[in-house]
């Protein structure tokens, strides 16, 4: 087996277990966890909240560390502080011991979700980590499709403390082993050869920075608030029960789906190229569901989950493009701040913006998009000039 082909073998199952014993145990643990501790459902879903904020002020720090040491030792380190998160989890009694085990989770994601997957990448492949990229994103796009019935297969035979215990297990059984032996240790010869000869060049701008910043910024909102709104949002348009459940199982397949073309035609092209074709689609999606309403739903469903595929790769491609591999790791975490802000932030906000205008709140994360479309063309003049 090629270096690159373990690389996505052991990130690809680890980044699938790691979300699933995480960011995905909310959605179904949530409201028996606040049944059992006296609380409300929105008070967990809050503590969770305030778990990816933290998990984004720990991203830099560990990109940094990935770029001086590799990423093994801080994707098992991630593997046993989820599973010290899990185990408080399983363990809490109220509020104060609800929020020290979520704070345990929010280091761990913080150190071993999708950003250090792919700076681990970057360290061991320089350039040539965009298919790698996009090969664990296409495994981990189904740990939803896995956590979510094993959660609630474990919740109805052992309770939802006795899921965390099971998932505390298997965090450190799975992934000591994926990240810390299966993985590669080194990087290329050849990757390591070319990043020592390669000239330091400029750093990239400010400008640049904050271009991107905003174009993840953009897909984090727009991600979380269609995945916290996407049923209500769809009755509101019209749409029937079955027609809401039929989307909602058809929001996977396409995130994956725009997976594979990006890894079958549309790696030929700059990622500046895919991740506007994606911006493009929930724009497309929102102006089909405003002209046909409930007729339109499906295809708005599989259009915006097609482009939310292809931005999650868009995460580790474009800085790779655009800044090379040297600081991958800091910049990308650095990077990872705002989005994970927004995607906070998106329930509420985009909650509120239904409550208030209805359906015409599409067209806030419409112009979202089309902004972002706009910054990377900005971002693709300023790579012209500066390659001139």
């Amino acid at each position: 087996m090629s270096p690159k082909a373990r690389a996505v073998l052991a990130l690809g199952l680890a980044q699938t277990m790691a979300w699933g014993g995480s960011y995905y145990i909310p959605a179904i643990l949530a409201a028996p966890m606040a049944r059992d501790l006296g609380l409300a459902t929105p008070t967990v879903f809050a503590v969770f909240s305030a778990a990816l904020l933290l998990s984004a002020f720990i991203g830099p720090a560990a990109g940094r560390a990935i770029d001086r040491h590799g990423g093994h030792w801080v994707l098992m380190a991630s593997n046993l502080i989820m599973s010290a998160g899990l185990f408080a989890l399983g363990l809490a009694q109220g509020f104060f011991g609800l929020c020290l085990a979520w704070a345990l989770l929010g280091l761990g994601m913080g150190i071993g979700l999708y950003e250090a997957g792919f700076a681990t990448l970057a360290k061991l492949f320089g350039a040539g980590a965009r298919g790698p990229i996009s090969g664990i994103t296409l495994f981990a796009g189904f740990a939803s499709t896995v956590a979510w019935p094993f959660s609630t297969w474990l919740e109805a035979h052992y309770g939802w403390r006795g899921a965390c215990m099971v998932w505390a297990v298997i965090m450190p059984l799975l992934g000591l082993p994926l990240n810390g032996w299966l993985l590669p240790r080194r990087a290329e010869a050849a990757v390591a050869a070319a990043v020592a000869a390669a000239p330091a060049g400029r750093p990239p701008g400010l400008l640049a920075l904050a271009l991107l910043a905003y174009v993840f910024a953009v897909a984090g909102f727009t991600s979380a608030a269609m995945a916290a709104h996407l049923p209500g949002m769809l009755t509101l348009a019209g749409a029937s029960a079955a027609t809401v459940v039929l989307a909602g199982a058809l929001l996977g397949p396409a995130q994956v789906g725009a997976r594979l073309l990006e890894i079958g035609v549309l790696r030929r092209w700059s990622p500046l190229v895919s991740a506007t074709l994606a911006n493009a689609t929930h724009p497309l999606g929102v102006l089909l569901l405003m002209l046909w309403g409930a007729p339109a739903a499906i295809a708005f469903v599989v259009l915006h989950g097609g482009g939310n595929g292809i931005l999650t790769i868009a995460r580790g491609t474009l800085p790779l493009a655009l800044f090379g591999p040297a600081g991958y790791g800091g910049r990308t975490g650095w990077l990872a701040v705002p989005a994970r802000f927004a995607a906070a932030a998106a329930p509420v906000l985009f909650g509120l913006l239904l409550e208030r205008f209805g359906m015409a709140a599409m067209w806030f994360t419409a112009a979202l998009s089309l902004a972002a479309i706009a910054s990377l063309a900005i971002l693709a003049r300023i790579t012209r000039e500066e390659t001139r």
